[in-house]
């Protein structure tokens, strides 16, 4: 898998501040309808030095979603490689992709929101390296789930079936909250979190 090597965050790197304003930005008004010279307002620095970190608006928001891509493996796996119990595992994979702050609820938005954009070559070749490494982190994420459901079903506990094809499934309906999920919506998503669950847990063990 390609991975592409973090700058090295010194004292003086505005990249961590531009990366979390570009995602307010984007996640609260859109990518299309966010000036790149509003992000650098957030941040405090003259639209100019956001070209040091990133080459362009696009740039960062393929960083953005390769960032949140590896969050939500990382944070799957975590979650999932400590239970022997499939279903505890299914459990524990979905309660973990909704153990988020408002902040990562902004950065899954941004990437559900464009994920049409990892599917064509960029013709820069930064973007074009975010691009490729956010696509395989996404063949990974759906590998996770694929493999955790193979698991069970060699174990018994789940119904034999397609697995990439009900990963995909149960992966799909995971991350569909959040196009339509507002924090300030009056379902909380603890809530909307135990629905899904069990809604994952009837699909795959049923």
């Amino acid at each position: 898998m390609t991975r592409i090597l973090e700058p090295e965050a010194g004292p003086r790197s505005k990249r961590a501040a531009i990366l979390a304003a570009a995602v307010d930005c984007f996640g609260e008004t859109g990518f299309e309808a966010t000036k790149w010279s509003t992000v650098a307002e957030r941040v405090g620095i003259g639209q100019t030095a956001l070209y040091h970190y990133f080459e362009s608006k696009t740039h960062c928001l393929l960083t953005i979603m390769r960032l949140e891509l590896q969050r939500s493996h990382d944070r799957f796996v975590d979650a999932t490689e400590s239970a022997d119990d499939p279903v505890e595992a299914l459990r524990a994979g979905v309660r973990a992709a909704y153990d988020v702050s408002e902040h990562e609820v902004l950065q899954m938005r941004i990437l559900q929101n464009h994920m049409d954009l990892l599917s064509g070559a960029r013709k820069s070749k930064r973007e074009e390296a975010e691009r490729i490494a956010a696509r395989q982190l996404v063949q990974v994420v759906e590998r996770d789930w694929t493999n955790l459901l193979v698991r069970g079903m060699s174990q018994g506990a789940f119904p034999l079936r397609d697995a990439q094809l009900l990963g995909a499934s149960v992966l799909g309906l995971i991350v569909s909250v959040w196009r339509w999920y507002r924090p300030a919506g009056p379902t909380p998503l603890s809530e909307i979190g135990e629905l899904i669950e069990g809604a994952c847990v009837r699909m795959i063990a049923s």
